[in-house]
């Protein structure tokens, strides 16, 4: 008989042989279609580094030509700025860009029911769900504005030899954003139009942070390794690289639109890409990701840390340096400085979130009542901060029928979170997956999802409502 010690050893190794299988296995069903794959484990790249930089810089021009003309096919990419503003001057880009099926108007798609439109084909391709640049490949990929400017702060460089950032700059959030705190109101933009990093958090916040908020602050601007951006020889930059921080997504404690995949769906193709959201307001939600509904933004920055930054694959993480934050410091230093965080401010809106009459236009006037009444849109976006900090499902599935689009499978997207509204305007594009890119398209997009039948008037006066959130 096996002694009890030897047979627990004996029992790990295979237990460990068995996961390194199912690693090595994924890479071979991954790109397959279909509900299940065979492993939930990421591959290990066996592969020579430089025939990997080779093979996949000389794939990455085809890479994002899929990509763009997929974009191209479904929006209007144009720079057309509308009069509003964001918080430091960027104009919000105005107008419908997703592109409608030949021969149909909104108002005919709005006429017809969800089963009509599937049966016909006639969902606009700009509503399905928005693939990953690569979603086969997946992984985070910045705007090219915070990749220059992170080189010329701190010399470490996030740009990818496989791929880039697709949308446009003049179709994201304003870089870099500004910082409002709700604990000091009186500074207005404490960034004093800087993006704050490393070099910079301790002159532009000491005397400003108390002690643990400061150190908050410098573990968000920390680099720590990531899945494409680490020292190990499975990466996807030329040189080995400390990592990523919090802040390079989370630009200023808002957002720079960068994107990456959903760490806790398998398979690959059913991974939903992530818009990333703004970090303003955090203190009066309560529910933290898109759908997992995590509880506490504590919950949420150590997640980030262990599982978000390696595609929720423990395994990978510890191969490449995964950092587990402190609970009961570290987690609770950075969250308290989130929570600090203030939407920008609205000189129209009252103490409630409702405008106030002497401030607003005629306009803004009708589309708050079109917002609370008819549009639906209170149902779950109340005041003051316009949510309510649940989850909902549109089951925007009944409109179209399974399909590929560029390895992304669009299919059911179940419950998301309620996003707050309040700074909107400063938060393109929108939608979790940022399918979304202007208001005007986000109205289009619920005015044919809740089947409500607002009049090109409502429509209008519903996004001049919203640019004053």
């Amino acid at each position: 008989m096996i002694p009890l010690n030897k047979r627990l050893i004996a029992c790990g190794v295979l237990g460990l042989a068995a996961v390194a299988a199912g690693i090595i296995a994924f890479s071979s069903v991954e790109g397959q279609d279909g509900a299940r794959g065979k492993t939930s484990y990421a591959p290990v790249q066996e592969e020579d580094f430089n025939a990997v930089v080779k093979r996949m810089s000389e794939a990455k021009p085809a890479v994002m030509k899929k990509q763009m003309d997929l974009l191209n096919q479904r929006y209007d990419l144009s720079d057309k700025p509308g009069q509003a503003k964001m918080s430091r001057g960027k104009p919000v880009q105005a107008g419908v860009r997703v592109k409608l099926p030949n021969g149909v108007t909104w108002e005919q798609l709005a006429n017809m029911s969800p089963e009509e439109i599937q049966q016909k084909g006639l969902f606009p391709k700009g509503f399905l769900p928005l693939p990953h640049p690569n979603h086969m490949e997946g992984g985070m990929v910045f705007p090219q504005v915070h990749i220059d400017e992170i080189k010329k702060q701190e010399g470490r460089d996030l740009t990818r030899f496989d791929l880039d950032f697709d949308l446009p700059q003049h179709l994201i959030a304003e870089f870099p954003a500004a910082i409002y705190l709700t604990t000091r109101p009186d500074l207005g933009d404490v960034s004093q139009g800087k993006l704050v990093t490393i070099d910079n958090y301790y002159e532009l916040f000491n005397g400003v942070l108390n002690p643990k908020q400061l150190e908050g602050l410098r573990l968000l601007v920390t680099p720590f390794p990531q899945q494409q951006f680490n020292a190990t020889h499975d990466r996807r930059s030329l040189k080995a690289s400390l990592g990523v921080t919090c802040f390079d997504c989370h630009t200023n404690g808002h957002t720079n639109a960068a994107t990456h995949l959903v760490g806790d769906i398998r398979p690959q193709q059913y991974r939903h890409r992530i818009d990333v959201p703004t970090l303003r307001g955090v203190n009066i939600q309560r529910l933290f990701g898109s759908q997992r509904a995590m509880k506490t933004i504590e919950d949420f920055t150590e997640f980030e840390q262990r599982a978000a930054y390696f595609d929720g694959d423990p395994v990978i993480a510890t191969k490449k340096g995964v950092n587990p934050v402190e609970r009961g410091s570290q987690a609770h230093f950075m969250a308290e400085f989130q929570a600090l965080l203030d939407f920008p401010p609205a000189p129209k809106l009252r103490w409630d979130g409702k405008l106030d009459p002497a401030r607003a236009t005629e306009s803004e006037l009708r589309g708050q009542d079109v917002f609370f009444n008819r549009g639906q849109c209170a149902t779950c976006h109340t005041a003051p901060y316009y949510t309510d900090n649940l989850m909902h499902n549109l089951q925007v599935e009944r409109f179209f029928k399974e399909q590929d689009v560029n390895g992304r499978w669009a299919s059911a997207d179940g419950p998301i979170k309620t996003f707050p509204l309040r700074g909107i305007k400063d938060s393109p594009p929108y939608l979790h997956d940022g399918r979304l890119l202007t208001l005007e398209d986000t109205v289009e997009f619920f005015n044919l999802v809740l089947e409500l039948k607002l009049t090109d008037q409502e429509k209008k006066d519903l996004v001049a409502f919203l640019l004053t959130l």
